[in-house]
């Protein structure tokens, strides 16, 4: 039953810490899979956060629980997925702008890319927060001001995302499950700024 506590399993820490890990490779992949709708990115992430979440405070939950949440966050997701995209173009659009030489197109483009590493952060938070009853726009509208009042935490969102560009583009196959890794470090981030 979802909601459960584990019973102690009593492993040591080092095999307890091991299999949180195996656990986010294993949610990368789900997130992956769950993302391929194009704008389902961010339902996909809600749902594996919050797996991770029921991992870390060793309740039951497996696949048919992230599907469930999934399905539930697509709801208003999808929404923000599209947004996601809506803001990527615009950010193409500024880059080409900026490299075609317009006065101050360097600076725009620089702001551009700025603005839209921020707007990942504030959506990978959100994700990493979200709970069935939550609305998509009040999760964004709070993670966007969290992304701007605690600069350290998106620092770590950030040095993950830059640890999936760099598995990609080591070996592609490595990015699906290195994006629960991505997952946890918005989940961790977020329990860090509730407990300052």
């Amino acid at each position: 039953m979802a909601g459960t506590r584990v019973k102690a399993r009593g492993e040591s820490m080092l095999a307890e810490r091991f299999s949180v890990f195996a656990e986010c490779l294993l949610t990368g992949v789900w997130i992956a899979v769950a993302s391929l709708g194009g704008v389902t990115y961010p339902a996909a992430f809600a749902a594996g956060a919050r797996h991770l979440r029921r991992r870390t405070a060793h309740e039951d939950g497996g696949w048919r629980e992230f599907a469930a949440d999934f399905c539930t966050a697509l709801r208003g997701g999808w929404l923000a997925g599209v947004a996601g995209w809506a803001a990527v173009a615009a950010v193409w659009v500024d880059v080409q702008a900026a490299r075609a030489g317009i006065p101050g197109g360097p600076l725009v483009g620089a702001a551009g890319v700025g603005a839209l590493i921020g707007l990942v952060v504030a959506g990978l938070r959100a994700a990493a927060v979200w709970e069935p009853d939550a609305r998509w726009r009040t999760l964004l509208a709070q993670a966007w001001r969290r992304t701007i009042l605690d600069p350290a935490g998106s620092f770590l969102v950030v040095a993950g995302l830059a640890v999936v560009a760099l598995s990609a583009w080591f070996a592609a196959p490595l990015a699906a499950p290195v994006l629960g890794a991505v997952a946890a470090a918005a989940v961790a981030v977020e329990e860090r700024y509730r407990h300052r």
